[in-house]
């Protein structure tokens, strides 16, 4: 059995060279909640030389809240906006001597493609035919895979579900798993279960965690590749 490990990088906020030391896939910001072409061009040129597969993960254009608000987007104006971050990555990718492999939507946007159609399907319009990563049972991923598009499961062990299989909002308790320990027994659960596990890289003991989850996946014979 194997697993996939990926964070996202690129937001200005964590050690991404720490983090591309351990993790299998990378999920970059693409400028529009974090980053910019400066950092973009570091995280790919150092997700190249180390083997690491690059996603771009598309946000609402919310820098001031860091994509984590919910935006009434018109679907044409999303669509636009996700092919916009696409392009942008796939241009540094390709000058790393790499290229995009997936998609994953950050923040606010991932939560409302999950469960609102125009959004989901403006934001696979504007990704042409990447894989997909995302949460189980999502209307994305259903969305994606009726229209032949390659899916991954997605897990978190750093943030609480609720009985739906839904993620914990960030507002309410139990939001957060923030003891490494935990974060690493909860990751080698996941990973019967889904395709990639994520560590979130805005977290301050992210390097850690990461680091914690790839030696306990490991250790229970799990191996540690990209999906």
């Amino acid at each position: 059995m194997g697993v996939d490990l990926n964070a996202d990088l690129g937001e200005g906020v964590t050690d991404d060279e720490g983090l591309l030391a351990v993790v299998t896939s990378a999920n970059v910001a693409c400028g529009y909640h974090a980053g910019d072409d400066r950092v973009m061009a570091t995280v790919c040129r150092a997700a190249v030389s180390r083997g690491v597969v690059l996603g771009a993960q598309v946000s609402y254009a919310d820098r001031a809240g860091v994509g984590r608000r919910e935006l009434d987007v018109e679907p044409a104006l999303l669509r636009e906006q996700v092919a916009d971050q696409v392009a942008t990555l796939r241009r540094h990718a390709g000058a790393a001597g790499g290229e995009v492999a997936y998609l994953k939507p950050h923040g606010a946007l991932y939560h409302r493609t999950a469960r609102d159609e125009l959004q989901a399907r403006a934001v696979l319009e504007g990704s042409g035919d990447l894989p997909v990563l995302g949460l189980p049972g999502s209307l994305l991923l259903e969305l994606a895979s009726v229209g032949g598009r390659r899916t991954i499961l997605e897990g978190f062990p750093d943030r609480g579900y609720t009985d739906g299989g839904g993620l914990v909002p960030r507002d309410q308790p139990g939001a957060l798993v923030e003891d490494p320990d935990d974060i690493a027994a909860h990751a080698v659960r996941l990973a019967g279960e889904v395709d990639s596990v994520c560590v979130h890289g805005d977290s301050p003991g992210a390097v850690e965690a990461a680091t914690r989850v790839r030696a306990a996946l490991e250790a229970a014979g799990i191996e540690v590749r990209a999906w």
